[in-house]
Formats: C-alpha cells, sequence, structure tokens
C-alpha cells in the first residue's frame, strides 16, 4: 500500500490507470475525503489542501476534528489466543501490553 502523510493524518494513495491519475483518501477519520492529482506533486498539495479545508470546517463547526490513532486499542480475541499471548508476553519477560506492542510494531513496518 502506498501512503502519505501529513499533519499526523495518512492517506491511501493508488494510480487510476483508466484516468491516468494518482488518486487518494485519508484514512483515519470518519469523514470520506478523498483527492486525486495527474502527478505526485499536485497529488500531495492536494491531500494538503484537503487536510486544511477538514480542520477548518470543523473548527467553523465548533466540533473536535477526528485525530489519528489515540493510542489506545480493545481486542477481542478468542480466550485460547488470549491465553497463548500472556505466556509468550511472561516468558519474553514482558507485560501483555508491551509484548503486543511490539509484535504491533513488526507487523506494521513496511517491506522492502
Amino acid at each position: 500500500m502506498n501512503t502519505m502523510t501529513y499533519k499526523g493524518y495518512t492517506a491511501r494513495i493508488d494510480y487510476v490507470e483508466r484516468d491516468n491519475i494518482f488518486a487518494g483518501r485519508i484514512l483515519d477519520i470518519r469523514a470520506i475525503i478523498s483527492f486525486h492529482g495527474d502527478t505526485v506533486d499536485q497529488l500531495r498539495a492536494e491531500f494538503e489542501l484537503s487536510i486544511k479545508d477538514y480542520l477548518a470546517d470543523c473548527k467553523d463547526q465548533g466540533i473536535h476534528p477526528d485525530k489519528p490513532a489515540s493510542g489506545k486499542m480493545l481486542l477481542r480475541v478468542p480466550p485460547e489466543i488470549h491465553g497463548r499471548a500472556l505466556v509468550a508476553a511472561q516468558a519474553a519477560g514482558k507485560s501483555l501490553n508491551q509484548w503486543a506492542t511490539e509484535v504491533l510494531e513488526q507487523a506494521v513496518q513496511p517491506t522492502g
């Protein structure tokens, strides 16, 4: 997946062959915000403008903008996976939170 980031917000970037453009969609907010550009520079400018417009609209409406991930995550997993994760964390001498953070960090590392 190709992404761009600006002010902590992330957008997924795709090439749309049919239209010969780059298209982006902001991922980490409830609003559906997309943008496009013919070049990477134009795409980046449109992305930044989209974020600025989103933040300005939120301010004008008196609402708090969605923030990129808060750092709090609630997961529901089967009890047997929970138990095995606890054992793995304890075997590593870590809390489940520390262990899970490391596992998630490894899983989201960009590839090659």
